[in-house]
């Protein structure tokens, strides 16, 4: 990737609200792969007194929204239509999410997220779908065809 295209990106992920709410930093990102780490807050433990799951699957998700942008337009809108995620270990410090594209389809992108922490303990591992949302079709819009109304 050019530097600027880094940049671009960069810039992306770091103005999504959620990443600034949880103090997500981009650790690195190339065409298919982008790392995003986060350190515990006490704040947002779960019951054991480690990071939530929630907040884990959050930044697998995050990370992996951002390696699939690096391989598609990176202003093409795109959501997550599955995930699933398997908890391996708490995390009481910081957490690195990296996330892998598997396939860049037509419509649905299949990837994987791997989280790590600090020693290079896996903690999760999750597996997630993408969709490309086409902004232009009139499928996508509720008041368009098929008797809606506006």
């Amino acid at each position: 990737m050019t530097e600027a295209e880094v940049a671009q990106l960069r810039e992306r992920a770091m103005s999504v609200p959620i990443s600034s709410a949880l103090g997500l930093t981009l650790v690195a990102i190339e065409r298919g792969m982008c790392r995003l780490a986060m350190t515990r807050d006490p704040r947002y433990d779960g019951i054991f007194l480690s990071l939530h799951g929630g907040l884990m699957m959050t930044l697998a998700d995050s990370a992996g929204a951002f390696a699939l942008l690096s391989v598609v337009d990176p202003g093409e809108a795109v959501t997550t239509t599955e995930m699933n995620i398997r908890f391996l270990a708490p995390v009481h410090d910081r957490v690195t999410a990296t996330a892998q594209v598997l396939k860049v389809g037509k419509t649905l992108c299949p990837l994987v997220t791997e989280l790590h922490d600090d020693t290079g303990r896996l903690v999760a591992h999750a597996g997630m779908t993408y969709m490309r949302v086409r902004r232009d079709s009139a499928s996508l819009d509720p008041t368009r065809g098929q008797g809606g109304t506006r």
